[in-house]
């Protein structure tokens, strides 16, 4: 393995990691830049190479999470985009799939938000495919050179195309795009449903291919910028971009498919923890927001449809609100509850979150002008955070407990900063909680039996009573914590999925007669797909062009799956597909997954006929990467004791620094455990170990253990 650097820009913080062919890490942690990532990034990757030594013409791979395209859509800050669809339909995404969540139920002034592109920039064309591929009416070539130009009138950047079933026969809108891309200046952006995600369902393709629309031009320019940057330091190594589903993509991919990079910094951090066990429930809490994911059997869990920019207890997940956008991406649940979050007092209750402090101005206690309190500012006052280092600089206790008295304490009218300050923990914590009741108790799993993994700059600090919450009495900080999607990227491999509708009756495709010809095409869908999977792999993975070498495609890895439902259900269940060939019994197989996967999540067991809805394919290129070796310094880890906020006093605990606690150093609380960018906080009543990879690993003491 050569020698790979790593980056993940957040809302707070950018994160870098430089690792080589023995397995040492380099990290640094830099404010982001939020009117330039790329600034605060270069810093952050010139400050690993002159502390390793390294050359930049030395780095063999770079890869890179990114929140860009979630900003793009929450801030609405995307490029000017039209739409056009079928006739008939040009009220669709005005329309949408809205639905009233938390306050908005009881709010009588309530005001629809509006649709994520104006009437006014919305267009039909005559023409009309069936379901089945059959062309009903032709495209109307006239109308659409007048819907052409009357869209090259406006202006606008981008168009996204969505004729309704497309997805089984792309013609017109293909037709359509050449006539609308001949009508508009050279370099504009036109982009079909049929080639973002092939699949029925015209609300959620259209949403899915606006976006893609609306996001892909701002990625383009930020990846080329971002290149250039690169190449201008000397680091002339294939730039790999993290997608929502774990994987990663070549920057011109992630460039063309800028949809798929939505979910791009969150799903580092559940590919890191997912490295450390197989039940894990991964905890990432950053300086903006916190995520929950799940992982089962060593895999994170895969959804195929989320929401964005909708309101929620969890980051507008919850179906009905926000943006569906239709691509594979881990399943998270989120909240607006990171070390950056602002408290304050709204009517005699305190909020904490989900607006943000961020990297410019921070914390108060950052001294960079901010002035309102944060999480961060609590914890500090608590004791719980190294006023002498944390990510690079010095905190200020002073300017926390100013801001906490001024936004808290006075108007709750508590006398103490330390109880105003505690108080902003425990709201953090039970709304951090959220996230994590949603991907376990939720979805019906115990989170009792599963271990938290801690990752990101402020998650260390909450994670043993986020635990103790909910009976988990397992926790795990992986080496390197506080940098742990960045952490998550080294092992990312390249990755891409495609999709096709295929609607088929499981009964005809298991029984004996008829069934051939239906497996048969199915077969070749999939055959297809992956063929075009590694078409898109090799020209972006590998800077060349054309078909897969053989070498290319053995080292690959290909996973088949199938959408299925209930005959006249609107949702279907993922269900991958055993190697091998496609045969009734794979195929009854499946549907008896599908069964068994509709009992657990709602307690009821039907055996009514299903059907297929969907072909998938997922292909991966491995990357090779190793994990990365923490470095131990000489000495027992016992460096000191600061005063902490614990069971409601303050206690002087013991802290030892990270780096000088070998395998096997035992830990008992209460003590906390210090590192350049994260501080881990033991509370009474639990120990740890360190592991034989650095990972240490925290376990509740039994009721009258007497520890």
């Amino acid at each position: 393995m050569g020698i790979t650097l790593a980056s993940d820009v957040g809302g707070t913080f950018t994160d870098v990691v430089l690792t080589g062919a023995d397995g040492r890490v380099e990290v640094a942690k830099t404010l982001t830049t939020p009117d330039d990532p790329t600034t605060g990034l270069m810093r952050g990757v010139e400050r690993v190479l002159a502390a390793t030594g390294v050359k930049p013409g030395e780095v063999s791979r770079f890869v890179h999470a990114t929140t860009l395209a979630t900003n793009v859509i929450l801030e609405r800050t995307g490029v000017p985009v039209a739409f056009v669809t079928t006739a008939g339909f040009r009220s669709m995404l005005a329309l949408g799939r809205q639905a009233r969540v938390e306050e908005e139920r009881y709010d009588l002034a309530y005001v629809r938000p509006e649709p994520p592109v104006p009437l006014s920039h919305t267009f039909a064309v005559p023409e009309r495919v069936a379901p089945d591929g059959t062309v009903l009416h032709p495209l109307d070539e006239r109308a659409a050179a007048e819907v052409a130009a009357a869209i090259a009138a406006l202006e606008v950047t981008a168009v996204a195309i969505c004729l309704l079933h497309s997805y089984a026969n792309p013609v017109h809108e293909r037709r359509l795009a050449e006539i609308v891309q001949a009508a508009l200046p050279a370099g504009a952006t036109v982009v079909t449903s049929a080639s973002v995600w092939p699949e029925l369902g015209e609300y959620e393709r259209a949403t899915t291919t606006l976006m893609s629309a609306y996001v892909g031009p701002v990625m383009a320019s930020y990846l080329r910028r971002l290149g250039g940057r690169l190449r201008d330091l000397g680091v002339t190594a294939p730039v790999h971009v993290m997608e929502s589903a774990g994987g990663v993509l070549p920057a011109a991919l992630a460039a063309s498919r800028a949809v798929y990079t939505i979910e791009s910094g969150p799903a580092a951090g559940v590919i890191a923890a997912a490295r450390h066990g197989t039940d894990l429930i991964s905890f990432d809490m950053g300086g903006t927001t916190a995520k929950a994911g799940l992982v089962r059997g060593g895999r994170p869990g895969i959804t195929h449809e989320f929401q964005v920019g909708g309101k929620g207890s969890y980051g507008g997940r919850r179906p009905g609100t926000g943006v569906p956008i239709k691509v594979p991406a881990i399943d998270l649940a989120e909240v607006g509850s990171g070390g950056g979050s602002i408290a304050w007092v709204e009517e005699g209750t305190l909020r904490v979150g989900p607006r943000s402090a961020g990297a410019d101005p921070g914390p108060a206690c950052y001294g960079r002008g901010g002035t309102l309190p944060t999480v961060t500012d609590a914890n500090l006052v608590l004791g719980y955070l190294d006023p002498d280092g944390f990510g690079g600089f010095r905190l200020s206790e002073e300017r926390a407990r100013a801001a906490l008295t001024e936004h808290v304490a006075r108007p709750l009218g508590v006398a103490d900063v330390v109880e105003a300050a505690a108080a902003v923990h425990e709201i953090a914590n039970a709304q951090m909680g959220t996230a994590v009741h949603v991907v376990t108790v939720r979805r019906g799993i115990d989170p009792r039996g599963l271990t938290l993994v801690a990752l990101g700059g402020a998650a260390p600090t909450h994670a043993a009573h986020l635990a103790g919450r909910f009976g988990i009495g397992r926790v795990l900080v992986p080496p390197q914590a506080g940098v742990g999607s960045a952490v998550g990227l080294l092992y990312a491999d390249l990755a891409i999925e495609r999709a096709r509708t295929f609607l088929a009756p499981v009964d005809r495709l298991v029984s004996c007669s008829g069934s051939g010809d239906l497996l048969g095409e199915l077969t070749r869908v999939f055959e297809e797909l992956e063929r075009a999977c590694l078409e898109d792999l090799f020209a972006g993975g590998s800077g060349g062009s054309g078909e897969p070498g053989g070498a290319f495609r053995r080292d690959s890895t290909c996973v088949r799956a199938v959408g299925v439902r209930f005959v006249g259900q609107a949702h279907a269940f993922t269900i991958e597909l055993p190697p091998g060939p496609l045969t009734p019994a794979t195929v009854r197989q499946a549907a008896e997954e599908f069964y068994e996967r509709y009992r657990e999540s709602y307690g009821i067991d039907p055996r009514d006929p299903a059907e297929l809805t969907t072909a998938r394919v997922r292909v991966t290129l491995p990357s090779g990467s190793r994990a990365p070796r923490p470095a131990v310094k000489p000495g027992d880890g016992t460096s000191g004791s600061r005063r902490v906020w614990l069971e409601g006093r303050f206690l002087d605990v013991p802290t030892r620094e990270r780096a000088e606690c070998p395998p096997g150093v035992e830990l008992a609380g209460p003590c906390v455990v210090t590192e350049p960018q994260c501080s881990l906080l033991v509370p009474p009543g639990w120990r740890g170990t360190v592991d034989d990879h650095g990972a240490i690993v925290l376990e509740r003491a039994e009721p009258g253990s007497g520890t």
